[in-house]
């Protein structure tokens, strides 16, 4: 597949930033396995919570519910309220979480980590608590 690099660059005072952005052409076929994993990412799930506890926006944590906390190591976070179309890759699996909390706090380099799910949609999306898979692939959708 042959693509065009549109290069710009922008000076602000002693930076420069340089942006390049592959283009692929109009005609270009549906993506490949590289661009696939990109938009896969890793879903964890919180484990036990002592009860009373409550989430970064304020609510009683229950880990039935279909909530999700926003990876810290992602950019830009989702806001509290967000509502996510959650897929499992391996089994097709979906579901909508609303995210109140932030979360997953620790980084792999292998998979990008997106959320922290409670065990409650881990468990619903197929993911194993026992024994504990620790994470899901998920492709993720921010619904409007």
């Amino acid at each position: 597949m042959s693509k065009r690099i549109l290069h710009a660059s922008v000076a602000a005072g002693a930076a420069v930033l340089t942006v390049m952005v592959a283009l692929a052409p109009a005609s270009s076929a549906a993506p490949d396995s590289a661009q696939a994993h990109r938009r896969t990412c890793w879903a964890t799930h919180y484990g036990p919570i002592p009860v009373g506890s409550t989430t970064a926006n304020g609510d009683i944590f229950d880990n039935s519910k279909n909530t999700a906390a926003t990876s810290l190591t992602r950019r830009h976070q989702l806001p509290f309220g967000a509502r996510v179309k959650v897929t499992n890759v391996l089994n097709g699996k979906s579901l909508v979480v609303r995210i109140n909390d932030r979360g997953t706090f620790k980084h792999t380099k292998q998979e990008p980590k997106c959320l922290d799910l409670t065990d409650g949609a881990f468990r619903r999306l197929g993911g194993s608590l026992n024994p504990d898979a620790g994470h899901i692939v998920v492709r993720q959708k921010v619904l409007r």
